[in-house]
């Protein structure tokens, strides 16, 4: 195997470290620039100091200059802000990005969550969704040269429930909470994630039909029924650093039982390194992820009301964001898919 040279923007936030985290271990690649905005200047070791192989290095100004003449370039950078970068690199390099500019493929849902114009939609990077007819969609990933990361809930509530659309063991009407730790917001400075406000509380937000990852969601299990699909989301903050547990319901198909859902599922998730099924006496907590690529999912159906229920738990940070950055650059480059990737959490 070549060894790819690899450039990180947006190296001083939590997803770029995350990014760093993972590519110091990745066998094949090395590590070129690490660029930032605000911090350009600043030792990385300052931002992150987890990072001990990587802590002398300078954050360089994010420039497409500075990017250009890697092989690989990854954008962890706010939403909006990857499009602009992106038409400035060079045709023969490998871009990454872990905002949402090119993940949605229709203008309308983009202009309409994000308010901004459409940039273009990307290769969609989440190798183990199940798209109509049950192929995979690591197969349009294999030699991407231009990958649009998915965001961290749609990455846990679309593996959540996409088998089921595919299966036809759901018929729609589907609800999710989830939970997810404040690392998911960012590393801005915000009123509401500071300790003394989040510690020892949950709270909502982006309630009723507003959060910005509700078309992905949508989308993506649209892709895996063949039909349009609406989806109610309501996310809630917890009171962790990272993590996220998805409860996601759909009406079953009458007569639908928990071991035919069960036979769906493991049909989809046998075959995966990273999404595991867990035996029926087991759920999945956020901490058994920990700092993994990994998904856990369990499932019941609730015969009393006629709805699935699926749980499921990632770690925003690595198997919601960096870690399937990582995937998709392992299946861009053609190496091996888990090259570089945890399969073990951190416990306790």
């Amino acid at each position: 195997m070549q060894v790819v040279s690899v450039a990180v923007a947006g190296a001083s936030g939590y997803a770029g470290g995350e990014i760093l985290r993972l590519l110091v271990g990745h066998p094949e690649v090395t590590i070129g620039a690490v660029t930032a905005a605000s911090s350009a200047g600043d030792r990385l070791g300052r931002h992150h100091p987890q990072l001990a192989p990587l802590a002398d290095r300078v954050l360089l100004p994010t420039s497409a200059q500075t990017l250009a003449g890697h092989d690989v370039v990854f954008l962890a950078l706010p939403h909006g802000a990857s499009a602009q970068l992106a038409a400035e690199l060079p045709a023969d390099v490998t871009v990454i990005d872990c905002g949402a500019d090119f993940r949605l493929a229709d203008p309308a849902a983009w202009q309409e969550f994000y308010g901004s114009a459409h940039a273009g939609t990307w290769v969609y990077g989440m190798p183990e969704l199940v798209i109509e007819g049950g192929v995979k969609q690591r197969t349009q990933l294999i030699g991407a040269s231009h990958v649009a990361v998915p965001g961290c809930y749609p990455t846990a509530t679309s593996l959540a429930l996409a088998p089921a659309f595919a299966s036809g063991v759901v018929t729609g009407d589907v609800v999710i909470v989830a939970a997810s730790g404040t690392s998911g917001a960012g590393r801005s400075l915000k009123p509401h994630l500071l300790a003394a406000e989040a510690m020892s509380s949950m709270s909502p937000y982006g309630v009723g039909g507003v959060h910005r990852h509700t078309p992905e969601i949508e989308q993506n299990l649209a892709r895996a029924g063949g039909r349009a699909t609406a989806v109610s989301v309501t996310p809630t903050l917890a009171p962790m650093p990272r993590g996220i547990l998805a409860t996601c319901s759909a009406k079953v198909t009458p007569g639908t039982t928990t071991a035919q859902v069960r036979a769906a599922y493991a049909e989809a998730y046998d075959e995966e390194s990273f999404v595991q099924l867990l035996p029926e006496d087991s759920w999945p907590t956020t901490g058994a992820v920990l700092g993994s690529n990994n998904v856990q999912v369990q499932l019941a159906v609730d015969q009393r009301v006629g709805r699935l229920v699926v749980v499921a738990a990632i770690d925003n940070l690595t198997k919601g964001t960096a870690g399937g950055a990582v995937q998709c650059l392992n299946l861009a480059c053609g190496f091996d898919e888990t090259l570089g990737l945890p399969t073990t959490g951190v416990a306790p």
